[in-house]
């Protein structure tokens, strides 16, 4: 038996890399969906999330969602 180790770390290697980008997406869109609306009155009025951050967050859900498909199809597929 023959263990390619460089293919092994190659694919080590790409998995690490895109579940990292994966999660951290993922959590983009978690903290624009998250944050409070200032109240009326506060001086951190400025830090509310407007339309451009939730809808980043929700491109990076949908970014999350075609990465997860494609992972499906590829295991699909074969």
């Amino acid at each position: 038996m023959h263990i390619d180790w460089a293919a092994l770390g190659q694919v080590f290697g790409v998995t690490l890399v895109v579940t990292v980008g994966i999660v951290g997406l993922f959590t983009v869109g978690i903290v624009g969906t998250s944050r409070k609306p200032a109240a009326d009155g506060d001086a951190v009025a400025a830090a509310a999330p407007g339309v451009g951050s939730r809808a980043g967050a929700l491109a990076a859900f949908a970014l999350c969602a075609l990465a997860v498909a494609y992972g499906i199809y590829l295991i699909v597929a074969a």
